[in-house]
């Protein structure tokens, strides 16, 4: 056993595991690009004040969980904890605003945060999103959120759900606070210390808190949307109703802030009950202010991210999905005249998109079934002797161990038919 292990809360990405990240990839970008969504990468790390500026100093990410350090200038750098301050600087950095009037944007990469590693959840994790920035109109808002179920149904995650909630704008938002203080005062004494911390400058991140004994005394809370302005009340029945028309399934849920200080009016998740009690799948919401806040021009915008880490665990305890995951070709030459013609049927298979095993050093069928039963193959194609002599090949299909003799010119088209409805 090797002396070094991976830092706690981080883990390995094994070959095991990379096909369900390839699928989750490559199935975000292809529908991304139905939206006319394109992507942006940002460095990994930024400069501290972005993000203590940007998701708020008094969230438990920048209070808490942020990794900074001080770089050979003596320059505040912080690895990045998420993905929206990033874009937005980006955005703003290099005036993606005179543009176009709406830039819409998509990105993947690792973030970090100091947090208790528990199941799907790192401290080196990975999260894909999205973030429409130009348009104030509740139809952006409503088609991010389809957006997200979109591809969620894409992947086939299953008992997908949606909460809303609108957290108002600063127009409405003093009202809102200011009904929550008078609520949670009566019992603010036995609230957490960050509870009581946040109760005077930011008493809208006490909903957000997770201690279980404050949620305690959430109950009979006022609910938010009746504090809402009338433009945010607007914004907020546009956005259900555009749901509603599209036949997508939601819960109002009065509590749900999340956890940044830079959204306004929607804010969403979408869960999935394969997850368990803590069913949070993606999040994102609206922030009309956060690109004047980092030095750009008032934009209004919205987004969503979503941890890839937690969708591939749903994905790998899909006891049908495990086998779907890359089908692969095992081609089994009988002897060592069988190599060459079993090299060029290697060949056209690959070259029609298939993944494809060529084995050689082994002469024996009974050997390289045994292999092509640990490599879990779904199709073995058998070339020997037999078969070179009527120009035909054996396929065999590893699942119920069947089997079919193909003439040599039609087994690419036998593979298509066989595999195309299983691949990504």
């Amino acid at each position: 056993m090797s002396k070094y292990t991976a830092p706690r809360g981080t883990k390995d990405i094994t070959p095991d595991d990379m096909p369900f990240w390839h699928y989750i990839e490559s199935t975000s970008r292809s529908l991304f690009s139905l939206y006319n969504y394109q992507e942006i990468r940002t460095p990994v790390f930024e400069h501290t004040e972005l993000f203590e500026r940007g998701i708020g100093d008094s969230t438990d990410i920048v209070e808490k969980e942020m990794y900074t350090f001080s770089d050979k200038g003596d320059r505040r750098l912080t690895l990045r904890p998420e993905g929206t301050a990033p874009i937005v600087r980006a955005y703003v950095q290099h005036g993606m605003h005179s543009k176009s009037k709406v830039s819409k944007l998509y990105y993947c990469g690792p973030m970090f945060r100091y947090e208790r590693p528990q199941a799907g959840r790192y401290r080196q994790f990975h999260q894909i999103g999205v973030e429409s920035l130009g348009s104030a109109l509740p139809i952006c808002d409503a088609e991010v959120i389809a957006m997200g179920v979109h591809l969620f149904d894409e992947l086939g995650l299953s008992g997908l759900s949606v909460a809303i909630n609108s957290v108002g704008c600063p127009v409405c938002r003093p009202v809102i606070e200011e009904r929550l203080k008078q609520f949670i005062g009566l019992n603010l004494e036995h609230l957490c210390g960050d509870c009581n911390r946040r109760f005077d400058s930011r008493p809208l991140r006490i909903l957000d808190c997770k201690n279980s004994t404050c949620k305690t005394y959430m109950t009979g809370l006022p609910d938010i949307r009746d504090s809402l302005c009338h433009e945010c009340k607007d914004h907020f029945n546009y956005v259900v109703g555009y749901l509603d028309n599209l036949g997508i399934p939601f819960q109002i849920n009065p509590q749900l802030v999340r956890g940044l200080d830079y959204y306004t009016r929607t804010t969403f998740e979408i869960g999935s009950d394969q997850l368990g009690a803590q069913n949070a799948l993606c999040g994102g919401g609206r922030y009309d202010g956060l690109v004047s806040q980092l030095g750009g021009p008032a934009t209004p915008a919205v987004g969503f991210a979503f941890g890839i880490e937690r969708a591939v665990m749903i994905l790998q305890e899909m006891s049908d999905y495990h086998q779907r995951v890359n089908p692969l070709v095992y081609v089994a030459p009988v002897g060592f005249d069988q190599v060459a013609k079993s090299f060029l049927l290697v060949d056209r298979i690959r070259r029609a998109g298939y993944r494809v095993e060529l084995e050689t050093s082994k002469n024996e069928l009974k050997t390289h079934l045994k292999q092509a039963d640990k490599l879990n193959a779904r199709l073995v194609l058998i070339y020997g002797e037999d078969e070179a002599n009527v120009d035909k090949v054996l396929v065999r299909r590893m699942a119920d161990r069947t089997q079919e003799l193909i003439p040599f010119d039609h087994a690419l088209e036998y593979i298509v038919s066989e595999l195309e409805d299983d691949t990504f």
